[in-house]
């Protein structure tokens, strides 16, 4: 199957305005997204979908891929499924712009997941214990069934400890997703879900048109950008594996 991965960046991101070009580790946030999945080596074509021109110029002078998206766009998946429409691809990746640490692995898992044709669309979610962090509404909390097939994602505690004596398992939603191309496309020509407009969570259109997402577990990747403390603590975490033997 032929994979293309694109990287929606928008530059005047609502939280942290011009945020995926802040410098981490020396070079813009976009980029080091980037190179990280393009070192992953699992796509046939890694390419940047933006509205920006400086972020443009910031991957195409560093010798990456990079696209201005025509239209505005309220999500991610909006944006490259503009560019997808017109890719000979099956599978298509969206690796969020802020996602600088992405790694092989996680990537790889999501990739697997196609091997079953039901699947249409994957994502990555982590286990999480902490509690400031379950009833945290920044952290998009996920339900699966047996399948691992998404039931629910919230940013609401689910699900909700009634019972005390039963040990639930909380994941937390890692917002990178594959999809098969037609599964991208038919989600751009739904109206936005009751659901997904309540909880300003784009994955929920798939539920409410009956389609699950396949969920896999994996461990924790770092440090998503969404504020400037999310920058120190990625600055942080890269010294921490520099130090690493």
């Amino acid at each position: 199957m032929k994979k293309i991965c694109l990287i929606p960046a928008r530059y005047d991101a609502t939280r942290f305005p011009g945020k995926l070009m802040k410098n981490l580790g020396g070079k813009a946030v976009i980029r080091y997204t980037y190179e990280s999945v393009d070192a992953a080596g699992l796509f046939d074509e890694v390419m940047v979908v933006t509205d920006s021109s400086v972020i443009l110029t910031e991957i195409t002078t560093a010798g990456g891929k990079a696209i201005m998206s025509r239209n505005r766009h309220e999500s991610g998946s909006d944006r490259i499924a503009e560019v997808a429409a017109d890719l000979d691809a099956e599978i298509i990746v969206n690796v969020q712009g802020d996602t600088p640490f992405v790694s092989k692995e996680v990537l790889e898992k999501l990739l697997a997941q196609f091997d079953d044709p039901t699947v249409q669309v994957a994502s990555p979610m982590r286990i999480i214990s902490d509690h400031d962090d379950i009833i945290d509404p920044n952290f998009v909390k996920v339900v699966v069934d047996k399948q691992m097939n998404s039931l629910l994602f919230s940013r609401s505690l689910i699900p909700y400890p009634r019972d005390k004596d039963t040990q639930a398992t909380y994941y937390k939603h890692i917002g990178i997703y594959a999809f098969r191309k037609q599964a991208l496309l038919d989600f751009t020509q739904w109206p936005v879900s009751m659901l997904e407009s309540a909880e300003k969570i784009e994955c929920l259109r798939y539920l409410e048109n009956g389609i699950p997402l396949r969920m896999v577990i994996v461990d924790y990747m770092g440090v998503e950008i969404d504020s400037p403390e999310d920058l120190e603590k990625a600055e942080a975490f890269i010294a921490t594996q520099k130090a690493e033997p």
